[in-house]
């Protein structure tokens, strides 16, 4: 019995798995696009790049664990070595940009609107499908309406368009991907009973609030190092979060979902958050490598100290 047809799975896993062989599918065209391209100073290795991404996106799920372990591996050795680049882009000229501004207007916002309006409506209202699935939707409506706002937008725009983004964004996109999976790595190398161990001996027994406040620092702190907040509160609730704070009575609910938070405020400060503040850079040429997150410093220090002071006086 295939995937799509087994009763294994619900119908938003399958759904996903639709988005995910859509995006594999865009990245192998990525991949042959840029190895086709004569103008791309590294043809080969930016070709296996990507269509290796792509494959291991669209089919891993059928593709045996060891095999993809290798394909991962086959992947990072162009990265690694630097030969991820990009080739010729088709960037509409500004008089181009113009004119279409002039003919669409403000309306341009509606598209960017309609996805994330998709992933909200979904969560609320569709949650057995899920967000992720919401955003696919509202990629497609998105596509709609902007060849509904201007005839000229054919599918192959958007098509071209995607590989420029990603061929700009280049073998940084992977960096969230990884550091999720690190994160789970670690949470199955007991990393967060070590946390555990060490934390217990400076906070009091039995008293939360300190517990409260090592969790959130901990919690922005390794996600500084991991880059990811989902990658690092599995390690910091089984390390500080349940044996120090929820053991004592804490509302789970509201723990939980601000300490998360508490680790978009370490998001804010660490170049491993690539997607955030890395990515940025390179897409508006910035000159200061670190500029986005010296304005993202002060925010994010307030923020987490009145998710603190929250958590304290509510838990």
């Amino acid at each position: 019995m295939s995937f799509f047809t087994s009763a294994d799975f619900t119908l938003g896993q399958k759904l996903l798995e639709i988005v995910y062989i859509i995006i594999g599918l865009l990245t192998i065209y990525t991949g042959v696009k840029n190895a086709r391209d004569e103008e791309n100073p590294s043809r080969v290795g930016t070709g296996i790049f990507w269509c290796v991404l792509g494959v291991v996106l669209a089919f891993g799920r059928w593709i045996p664990a060891v095999v993809d372990g290798i394909l991962i591996l086959i992947m990072c050795v162009p990265a690694i070595l630097g030969k991820v680049k990009i080739g010729k882009t088709n960037a509409p000229s500004e008089e181009t940009v113009e004119k279409t501004y002039n003919k669409v207007g403000m309306k341009i916002f509606i598209p960017a609107l309609a996805i994330g309006g998709g992933a909200m409506s979904f969560a609320l209202f569709l949650p057995d499908l899920g967000a992720l699935v919401g955003i696919g939707a509202g990629i497609l409506v998105a596509i709609i309406l902007l060849m509904l706002f201007n005839k000229e937008n054919k599918p192959m725009v958007f098509l071209n368009d995607s590989e420029r983004l990603i061929s700009t964004v280049g073998p940084l996109s992977m960096l969230p991907m990884l550091l999720a999976s690190l994160g789970a790595v670690f949470t199955a190398a007991g990393v967060g009973d070590v946390v555990a161990g060490i934390v217990g001996k400076f906070i009091p027994e039995g008293n939360v609030n300190v517990g409260i406040a090592v969790f959130a620092i901990g919690m922005a702190l390794f996600t500084m190092v991991m880059g990811n907040a989902f990658a690092a509160i599995t390690v910091m609730t089984v390390g500080i979060g349940a044996p120090f704070v929820l053991a004592y009575g804490a509302d789970p609910t509201l723990i939980g979902m601000l300490a998360l938070t508490c680790g978009y405020c370490g998001t804010l400060c660490t170049p491993m958050a690539a997607n955030f503040n890395v990515v940025p850079v390179a897409l508006l040429d910035m000159k200061d490598r670190f500029g986005v997150i010296k304005n993202q410093i002060v925010p994010a220090i307030i923020l987490l100290v009145f998710q603190i002071v929250y958590m304290i006086i509510f838990k």
